[in-house]
């Protein structure tokens, strides 16, 4: 295996055939009944038992879309949320994910600058080597808010470069209300997330974060949702990976996003959470499976699947 993430995402979208990664966000109430209706999971309101329901949840999750997907992004938030009980979970799915063969992207959003951007480069992209911790891995990248500008990419990608792993700067969000501050237009007539992409792009273009299949360990995060001229940070950049969400639940079509994607289907992760890991609650699948929630979660993901096929297919 590489020890260059360009080169692994790369190997592993062409063996997987497809940009499509799943996203985990999960939610106790919108868990399937099979599993909060245990005795010792039924029990939103205590953080051991939420936090076992979700661990055991996201665990089947992996176990079904490993095989399928070349990557999985794990929200930090949904597991931040139960503390201490949830970080640890967080880690453990890491480590689940590992042994599956799949890389994983930990959606941090970390941003700040100096020794503490160190300290988070460092908590969420360095292995530790602590007594005690010596199983827990960290995800194989992250993705951070650049809107402090170089100071604020520079430890993480310094310290992704040096451990063989990846970073994706936030550049243009899928949200509609981000056009208030990103699509602002600049002196000298660039909007706000060219100008970020311009500052990702100076650390994505080093010759040491290049890998062998020509894409960086350094890549950009750009909604799915966003404006179609968004499209031409494809052409402009060609080395860099995009991490693409919005596609699904949020309304972004699979043209929408595979307009990120190279002719060959490569430089582009495109995401879907929600539409795939709560797909049993989705009546398109129930009328297939019924309660056989895991079913539904394996259809969803074919399904997406061909979805973007088809779309790469037509754009050529």
């Amino acid at each position: 295996m590489s020890n260059h993430f360009g080169d692994r995402l790369f190997d592993s979208v062409k063996i997987k055939r497809t940009p499509l990664i799943v996203g985990l966000d999960p939610v106790y109430s919108r868990l399937p009944a099979a599993i909060t209706s245990r005795k010792d999971m039924n029990d939103e309101f205590d953080a051991a038992s939420a936090v076992d329901a979700i661990f055991d949840y996201c665990t089947q999750v992996l176990r079904i879309v490993a095989p399928m997907v070349p990557a999985v992004k794990i929200n930090i938030a949904f597991f931040e949320k139960y503390l201490w009980e949830g970080i640890e979970t967080f880690y453990s799915l890491i480590t689940e994910a590992n042994e599956l063969g799949i890389e994983v992207i930990g959606d941090v959003k970390r941003g700040d600058v100096g020794h503490t951007a160190e300290a988070y480069a460092s908590a969420h992209l360095e292995n530790p080597e602590l007594a005690g911790l010596e199983d827990t891995l960290a995800p194989d990248a992250i993705t951070v808010n650049g809107f402090a500008g170089a100071e604020a990419i520079e430890p993480f990608a310094a310290t992704a470069t040096k451990n063989g792993k990846g970073v994706f700067v936030w550049v243009r969000a899928s949200n509609p209300g981000a056009a208030v501050i990103q699509d602002c237009v600049c002196e000298g007539g660039q909007k706000v997330y060219e100008k970020i992409a311009a500052v990702v792009a100076d650390f994505a273009n080093k010759p040491e974060c290049i890998g062998k299949a020509g894409y960086s360990n350094i890549g950009m995060v750009v909604g799915g949702t966003s404006p179609e001229e968004t499209k031409e940070l494809r052409k402009k950049y060609e080395k860099v990976w995009f991490l693409i969400p919005g596609y699904g639940s949020q309304g972004a079509s699979a043209a929408d996003c595979i307009r990120f994607c190279k002719k060959d289907g490569s430089g582009a992760l495109i995401n879907a959470s929600r539409s795939i890991i709560y797909a049993y609650q989705n009546p398109k699948y129930t009328e297939q499976f019924g309660d056989n929630w895991k079913k539904c979660i394996e259809q969803a993901v074919i399904d997406a699947k061909l979805d973007i096929a088809k779309a790469v297919q037509d754009a050529l």
